[in-house]
């Protein structure tokens, strides 16, 4: 990187004290499991356990600290152009659901901030769709349309805070963003405190069910036994819908820069051009706010990431005037194939919800999702549940994706070709490099450490053996196909896989 970037965490995680909830090591029996410490699992244990249930969270690494840790943290119902593709494509009830549950979200992070006396940064800001084109202004005005009469206080206008001109831009009133570390672990100790449990460094591996519940194991052999479980892990770690094919996972870079509280631009912002630019900003000491730009769009495993996040660096420098960067992390989600996620019951198996496919909008979605969660398990489903529903299916309007997103999984499974990679044989590997390579007649992932050192690992994705791709920018192995993540040693750091790549026996 030839730009100062600054420490390679997410803001939201370094200002933050670390958490320190302990594993599960014995049997423990519940109402509620909920598998997952991001925003849409604990949220949902909140409601389910307002509503009397006892519940208890499992959590592979430490809460708040996986996607959720590494949002942009815009609290919005605006979603791009969400509006016109519900309202042309579902109908204006699909559209004005969809908006009701968003503004709820919104509305009832500041109840509860308000509530648990939390300073989490909450402002008030307007929500901005820009456009710097003129071909994309007539779509906008379409949208701010649909958006109004989807029940949002939305407008078309050519006037923003950015300090650049733009050729149009919709505008949404009172939506909001905040520090979504502080209001969850917040949360958490108030779940706690109202008999709710917390279980961290516990990766489920298994699910069992039966007439009497569920059985979770955990990756050290404690269990878990439950009435319900709450798969809420990001890409679900079971898949007894067939949700995996439309599930589509994609990663996008942050970089964060310190500017003058008078550069702040005013709202949060969202362009589809440049591959994607979101722009928000976050208080820090008097006189300065911490300016958050996400962008640089990509596949998990896909190359070249350090050249994506020098683009966007770029972009945020001539756009903004910063010099260097105090953060740069990255956010990672899932797409479904019609644009709304998969929250509620799986209509097979009693008792197993799941909440995934947020589409890049996990904060309000994931505080959707935890209403929704919980008022289906009470028998009290607000009215958007529908909408949201695992078990729909729209056959015309899914097929086309879901065909081009297996027909993408499908060449990285691990028959495929070597992928292009910088290097050919491990002796070609510089510090910091990695590569998917041939040897001895199977593909490995080799990385040479900073010291010299090499590190060999089965290429083949533990999840569902697709071939994973080395990320330069994190220094990660990552699976195209439904986005896990492993260390440069193999570590499972992101699922939906469960279990390690194997180490090469010449690794030692």
């Amino acid at each position: 990187m030839t730009t100062h970037m600054g420490l390679p965490q997410s803001y939201w995680i370094a200002s933050t004290a670390e958490t320190d909830y302990p594993p599960v090591d014995d049997l423990v029996t519940t109402d509620v499991a909920v598998v997952g410490g991001g925003i849409a699992g604990l949220c949902a244990a909140w409601e389910l356990t307002r509503a009397g249930r006892s519940v208890v969270v499992v959590e592979a690494d430490r809460i708040a600290g996986g996607v959720t840790g590494n949002t942009s943290a815009k609290l919005t119902a605006q979603h791009g152009s969400i509006y016109t593709h519900l309202r042309d494509g579902f109908g204006a009830d699909a559209a004005r659901q969809y908006a009701d549950a968003q503004s709820e979200a919104v509305e009832h992070v500041a109840y509860l901030a308000s509530q648990l006396g939390v300073d989490c940064s909450f402002e008030r800001v307007p929500s901005f769709v820009y456009t710097e084109s003129e071909e994309g202004v007539e779509a906008l005005r379409t949208e701010a349309e649909a958006a109004r009469e989807a029940g949002l206080d939305a407008s078309f206008t050519t006037e923003t805070g950015l300090p650049f001109a733009v050729a149009g831009a919709v505008r949404v009133e009172h939506q909001a963003q905040f520090h979504p570390r502080r209001f969850l672990l917040a949360l958490a100790e108030a779940l706690v405190a109202k008999g709710g449990r917390i279980f961290e460094r516990s990766r489920m591996v298994d699910l069992e069910s039966g007439d009497d519940g569920h059985l979770l194991t955990i990756e050290s052999g404690a269990q878990v036994r439950c009435r319900e479980v709450v798969i809420a892990t990001h890409f679900p770690v079971i898949d007894r819908l067939k949700l995996f094919p439309r599930l589509t996972p994609r990663r996008e870079l942050v970089v964060a820069a310190s500017i003058p509280t008078s550069a702040d631009p005013d709202g949060v912002y969202l362009t589809e051009e440049d591959g994607t630019r979101s722009v928000r900003s976050a208080p820090l000491d008097e006189g300065r706010r911490l300016l958050i730009v996400t962008g640089g769009q990509f596949t998990p495993g896909d190359p070249d990431t350090v050249g994506r996040l020098e683009a966007l660096a770029q972009w945020t420098s001539e756009r903004f005037g910063t010099v260097g960067f105090d953060y740069y992390w990255a956010a990672q989600d899932n797409a479904t194939a019609d644009r709304v996620p998969f929250v509620g019951a799986l209509k097979d198996n009693a008792g197993v919800y799941v909440a995934c496919g947020f589409g890049g909008w996990g904060m309000s979605n994931g505080v959707a999702a935890g209403r929704i969660i919980a008022g289906v398990s009470e028998g009290e489903p607000p009215p958007w549940a529908e909408l949201f529903s695992p078990g729909r299916f729209h056959l015309l309007k899914e097929a086309p994706a879901i065909a081009a997103n297996q027909g993408k999984v499908a060449k990285h499974f691990i028959g495929d070709r070597v992928p292009r990679a910088p290097a050919s044989s491990p002796e070609d590997l510089a510090p910091g490099e990695g590569a998917v390579m041939r040897l001895d007649g199977a593909l490995r992932a080799v990385y040479r450490d900073e010291d010299g050192g090499l590190h060999t690992l089965n290429a083949a994705c533990t999840h569902l053996g697709c071939v994973v791709g080395f990320n330069d920018a994190e220094r990660t192995w990552e699976c195209p196909c439904h986005g896990s993540r492993f260390s440069t040693r193999g570590a499972v750091l992101q699922g939906p896989a469960t279990k390690p790549l194997p180490r090469h026996p010449a690794d030692g």
